[in-house]
């Protein structure tokens, strides 16, 4: 939320250089207030973690917020149940007359497919079209953004020789980024993927990781942000999912930099819950709050 200062204090300029939201009395005087409207499509097969994980971050902020959740229409899920579902998601066609304040796309577990294959891919464009005139700013995770990237600028997607699985160290690239204002110069995010998007001139690169790759990517405006890793994730995510892939015969590598001395016996060591936070509520504070207008439509 803003901090009102009298217009010709000092402060006000230094401030405002540094990307800190703060407002003279006049127009605090006239400002009008209402809920941001975030819609999310979740395209997980564990719907209900991954909305908590999401909805848990979008919290930590002042502002009051909308969720709609959104689903696919041309694919129904098979992990989760048709009452969830039906109770609490929206198709496209249901909500595309509206606009929205923010998006947000996660991840899925597609990887192995050519976009082209994907079963939902003709109705995924259909939302980043509309993403691209109705929303203010747009967030896209993991494969979300490999998807997003192919669709906006025909950016391939190349394959790991082995799956990419940890908690990796990042290191901020634009430190007048307004999404980055108060990390840390180096912060971790964990990242699982099999397949990696390298990005050219195109777009403006925020945190980049030695093993990770380029990991926090945007445009100018911050009108579509491009997320390699998962700031959203629980403390045992990866855990559930190195034991998930054990028992489905994969032979996977130990994630790395997860386990304390790297022992799955001696517990995890959580170390991106604050970069997390700090990340989601710069997003809807200065991306968001800051930019859409009051009248949505």
């Amino acid at each position: 939320m803003p901090v009102v200062i009298p217009k010709a204090l000092p402060a006000n300029e230094a401030l405002r250089k540094e990307n800190i939201f703060v407002m003279n009395e006049k127009r605090a005087l006239h400002q009008d207030i209402r809920p941001l409207e975030i819609l999310i499509l979740n395209l997980m097969p564990t719907k209900e973690k991954t909305e908590t994980q999401l909805i848990r971050l979008l919290s930590n902020t002042p502002l009051q917020i909308n969720v709609t959740l959104l689903r696919t229409g041309s694919y129904r899920p098979k992990n989760v149940s048709k009452y969830h579902l039906d109770s609490f998601y929206k198709t496209f066609d249901e909500v595309c007359h509206k606009s929205y304040d923010g998006l947000i796309i996660t991840g899925a577990p597609v990887e192995h497919l050519a976009f082209e294959a994907v079963e939902y891919w003709d109705e995924l464009k259909r939302i980043f079209e509309f993403a691209d005139q109705h929303i203010t700013s747009s967030i896209y995770i993991c494969w979300a953004a490999q998807a997003s990237l192919y669709y906006h600028y025909n950016l391939e997607k190349t394959d790991y020789k082995t799956k990419l699985s940890g908690v990796f160290e990042h290191r901020v690239k634009a430190y007048n980024s307004k999404l980055l204002r108060g990390f840390d110069k180096i912060f971790k995010m964990p990242h699982s993927r099999y397949t990696n998007t390298s990005i050219g001139d195109e777009l403006l690169v925020l945190a980049a990781s030695d093993e990770a790759g380029q990991s926090i990517v945007s445009t100018e405006d911050y009108k579509h942000i491009f997320i390699s890793g998962h700031f959203e994730y629980d403390e045992d995510t990866l855990d559930l999912e190195y034991k998930r892939d054990i028992l489905n015969l994969e032979l996977p590598r130990l994630p790395k930099n997860y386990y304390v001395d790297n022992d799955p016996k001696k517990g995890i060591q959580m170390n991106w819950r604050s970069s997390a936070h700090l990340f989601f509520s710069n997003w809807l504070n200065y991306c968001v709050y800051q930019e859409t207008p009051y009248i949505i439509e």
